[in-house]
């Protein structure tokens, strides 16, 4: 599957007359479309060694095209010898044209990558019309060189939409070209 469109063009001219055909909307205002995309990294081995962090904030660079904030503990917990203020995973917000060349990036180069792909679940809608996908290495991402990685570090990416509905961002993100898993039929 090659999009050869930039995807915030393919939006404008593809999915808006979908989704509003499909939901019958009147106004063009009311068509759901994608605010931010949230990728956070976290990094609970940075406790024992901290350059850790270093490569996550590089890495997540990379990958995003923005520099990434780094988030501390907000409390100690001594179980995790973690002390308030250690700095324990990173994130970065995309919005805008970088956030749909992400997007473009996850769906079209990304996603392919992972071995024995099928899909991606379509259970991981959160009620309110927003996606959250985790992904277990940062190796996927084409920036990511295999010989530079010292540790393997998982993401969690989440879309924010306007939908009002799990459906209707279902919808949106399949127009955009979103490989949701095909339900299997059961044969006997």
């Amino acid at each position: 599957m090659a999009v050869t469109k930039d995807l915030k063009k393919k939006y404008q001219e593809d999915v808006i007359p979908a989704l509003k055909e499909k939901f019958n909307y009147k106004n063009i205002h009311e068509v759901p479309k994608p605010v931010k995309v949230v990728v956070n990294m976290g990094v609970g081995e940075a406790v024992q060694n901290v350059k850790i962090i270093d490569t996550a904030v590089i890495e997540l660079t990379k990958i995003s095209g923005q520099k990434p904030i780094v988030n501390r503990a907000k409390k100690s917990i001594a179980t995790y010898k973690l002390r308030k203020g250690v700095p324990i995973g990173v994130n970065v917000t995309l919005r805008s044209q970088k956030m749909y060349d992400f997007l473009q990036k996850l769906i079209c180069i990304v996603l392919p990558r992972i071995r024995d792909f099928r899909g991606v679940n379509e259970k991981s809608f959160d009620g309110r019309g927003n996606y959250s996908l985790g992904l277990k290495e940062q190796m996927l991402f084409p920036e990511i060189k295999y010989d530079d990685v010292d540790v393997v570090k998982g993401m969690d990416i989440t879309i924010v939409t306007t939908a009002k509905t799990d459906e209707e961002a279902k919808v949106l993100l399949t127009e955009m070209g979103m490989p949701f898993r095909k339900k299997e039929s059961k044969q006997n």
